[in-house]
C-alpha cells in the first residue's frame, strides 16, 4: 500500500461544479495525495434533502471527474437508505484500507469551524486526518478563537504541515491555501431555473446532463 494519503471529499454535489473540482485538484497536488475519492451524500443529516436524486448527483460526479485518473467516484453513501454520517463512512473506509493507510478528510474552513456540530465529531480524527482549504492570506487561526474549547484544542495540538500527513494514518490537521472560485451550486440551480447559461461554471458533460434530464428547472 502506498504511503501517500487518500483524500476523502464528501458533499451533496447538487450539482458538482468547477469550484469542487479545483479544490480537489489543489488538495491532490499540495497534500501529495494518492487519489481523491468523491463521495456524494445520500441523505444528509445536516440539511434538507437535495432537489435531485442521489443517483443523478452521483452520475454528474462521474461525468465531471472522468478526465482525471486520480479522482475516484465512491457511491457508498448514495446506496444507503438511512441518514449518512461522515463518521460511519470513514469507519468503513478505514476497515477497507487498513490501519496503516493515511486517510485525509477534505473540507473548507467554514465546515471545519462547524465540525463540533457533526455526529461523533471527535472520532473523525481517530479515523483520518483533516485537511482544510482556506483563502490565501486568511487562516483558520484568525477565526478559531470563536470556536468551542474542544475544537480549539484539537486545532492547536494537531496542526501540522501537509508533508507530515503521510507519516501516520490519522489524527493531524493541515491547512492549505487554495484560491476559491466564486461558484456555488445554488448559483447554478438558480441560473437553470431562470433559463440562463451555466457554461464555464461546470464541465460541459454535466451541463448537458442537467439539460437532458431537465434538472433544476424550478428552484
Amino acid at each position: 500500500m502506498s504511503n501517500k494519503a487518500i483524500g476523502i471529499f464528501g458533499g451533496t454535489f447538487d450539482p458538482i461544479h468547477y469550484g469542487h473540482l479545483r479544490l480537489a485538484e489543489e488538495m491532490l497536488e499540495l497534500a501529495d495525495l494518492l487519489q481523491v475519492r468523491f463521495i456524494p451524500t445520500g441523505t444528509p443529516p445536516h440539511r434538507d434533502e437535495p432537489q435531485v436524486s442521489a443517483l443523478q448527483r452521483s452520475a454528474m460526479v462521474r461525468l465531471a471527474i472522468a478526465g482525471q485518473p486520480a479522482f475516484v467516484l465512491d457511491e457508498r453513501e448514495v446506496r444507503r437508505a438511512c441518514k449518512c454520517y461522515t463518521v460511519d463512512t470513514l469507519s468503513e473506509l478505514r476497515a477497507e484500507f487498513g490501519d496503516t493507510q493515511p486517510l485525509c478528510l477534505l473540507m473548507g474552513g467554514d465546515a471545519f469551524l462547524q465540525l463540533y456540530t457533526w455526529h461523533e465529531w471527535e472520532r473523525l480524527l481517530e479515523l483520518s486526518h483533516i485537511v482544510v482549504g482556506y483563502r490565501p492570506g486568511f487562516t483558520l487561526e484568525e477565526r478559531i478563537h470563536g470556536a468551542p474549547p474542544a475544537l480549539r484544542q484539537h486545532y492547536q495540538q494537531r496542526l501540522c504541515a501537509a508533508a507530515e500527513l503521510s507519516q501516520q494514518p490519522a489524527g493531524r490537521i493541515a491547512e492549505l491555501a487554495i484560491p476559491k472560485l466564486e461558484i456555488s451550486a445554488t448559483l447554478i440551480r438558480n441560473r437553470v431555473a431562470e433559463h440562463r447559461t451555466i457554461r464555464y461554471l461546470l464541465p460541459d458533460a454535466v451541463a448537458d446532463y442537467i439539460h437532458q434530464h431537465q434538472l433544476y428547472t424550478s428552484c
